[in-house]
């Protein structure tokens, strides 16, 4: 008998307690050493997180954010220039562009793999586009192949996507950058604001490099403006500590996604597909076909049960992105998904018994 009767949409404090004490003496030996901006410490995890990705160079920096941020900088985008994105996304995406002065340039994303639409992409190209920004989204590969045939730059919003596939190959190393969060919900994720950049192009590594120090390649001298991008040693020591681990709790993410679609297979609802590329289902969500989707949330949050919608408002209708003149219905797919779809609880610690009763309230839901 299932006796589960709440279920968290995360809960951090369930992860491994194997790793505590590890993770304890990697706090101590930061705190005793003095040295708490990048160093020792940020170099290793660097030399980590390029392994782990398939590229020649990583960098931790300060947040996934400002990762895109240097990435824009860095192949030196700025006002008057464009960057094609897809407008489903975290604000982020296109925040990035618009802080730098550029123009982002939103596409519709299909309707099945929420990623950026290539064709659409494709039809948005001018004179001015500088970019390619597609993202990587609830960690799942975009259609890379077809995004290189663009022949633009393109930077990977893999901020969701650490250990995510294509065709055989790792996120972020597919693009000229790579963009990676290792905000505390990720699936490897800090103890505060994190994150990093990877590329395979050593002028852009040391590009990206001066960048995350005000743009200095020397103390006090510089010759292009960067910011404070700089990681802390005491993030990257924890990180590190918990990089080993992220392919057993994918693997766990994977099982558990695997067990919804078991169990909702029956009902009127699209379902994630990972097809034959790695998904590492940062989120795990599902489309209803029909405008129930808040009836159904509210019903999941009088059974305890926590759900999340990503993303409520399409970026081309926020309104800090007004004066590009987005309007309702010039991104149908985007519009709908923001109406239609659910994120439920996909953390590699759930137990089956709680997915089941997840399952359970859907199935409940539409039963009634």
């Amino acid at each position: 008998m299932n006796t589960v009767t709440k279920v968290p949409l995360l809960d951090l404090r369930r992860q491994p307690k194997d790793i505590d004490d590890e993770m304890r003496r990697a706090f101590d030996r930061v705190l005793t050493s003095g040295h708490y901006i990048l160093g020792p410490e940020v170099e290793a995890l660097e030399k980590a997180c390029a392994e782990y990705c398939g590229t020649k160079h990583a960098l931790g920096v300060s947040s996934g954010s400002d990762a895109l941020i240097m990435a824009l900088l860095a192949l030196n985008v700025g006002p008057g220039d464009e960057v094609i994105c897809p407008t489903y996304s975290f604000f982020a995406t296109a925040g990035a562009i618009w802080r730098i002065g550029a123009k982002p340039v939103f596409v519709d994303v299909d309707p099945h793999t929420f990623n950026i639409d290539v064709k659409a992409a494709e039809r948005a190209i001018t004179k001015k586009t500088k970019a390619l920004m597609p993202v990587h989204l609830f960690g799942q590969c975009a259609d890379m192949n077809a995004l290189a045939k663009l022949s633009l730059p393109i930077i990977e919003d893999a901020a969701q996507a650490i250990g995510a596939e294509y065709d055989g190959k790792r996120a972020g190393s597919m693009g000229a950058i790579g963009c990676f969060s290792f905000f505390p919900s990720k699936n490897l994720g800090a103890l505060g604001d994190a994150g990093f950049v990877t590329t395979n192009d050593a002028a852009l590594h040391e590009q990206l490099r001066i960048l995350r120090v005000h743009g200095g390649k020397s103390e006090y001298h510089h010759a292009v403006v960067g910011g404070n991008f700089r990681i802390d040693a005491l993030q990257a020591a924890l990180i590190a500590v918990k990089l080993p681990h992220l392919d057993a709790s994918t693997k766990k993410r994977q099982q558990n996604a695997a067990l919804y679609t078991k169990l909702l297979g029956g009902l009127d609802l699209e379902l994630p597909q990972a097809g034959k590329n790695r998904h590492i289902f940062n989120q795990y969500v599902i489309v209803l076909k029909d405008d129930r989707r808040d009836a159904l949330q509210a019903f999941l949050k009088e059974r305890q049960i926590a759900t999340k919608v990503y993303y409520p408002v399409p970026l081309h209708l926020q309104a800090c992105f007004a004066p590009l003149g987005g309007k309702p219905g010039d991104l149908p797919n985007a519009e709908k998904l923001a109406k239609t779809s659910l994120a439920l609880p996909i953390f590699p610690e759930l137990s089956d018994d709680e997915i089941a009763y997840v399952a359970e309230g859907i199935a409940t839901f539409f039963a009634r």
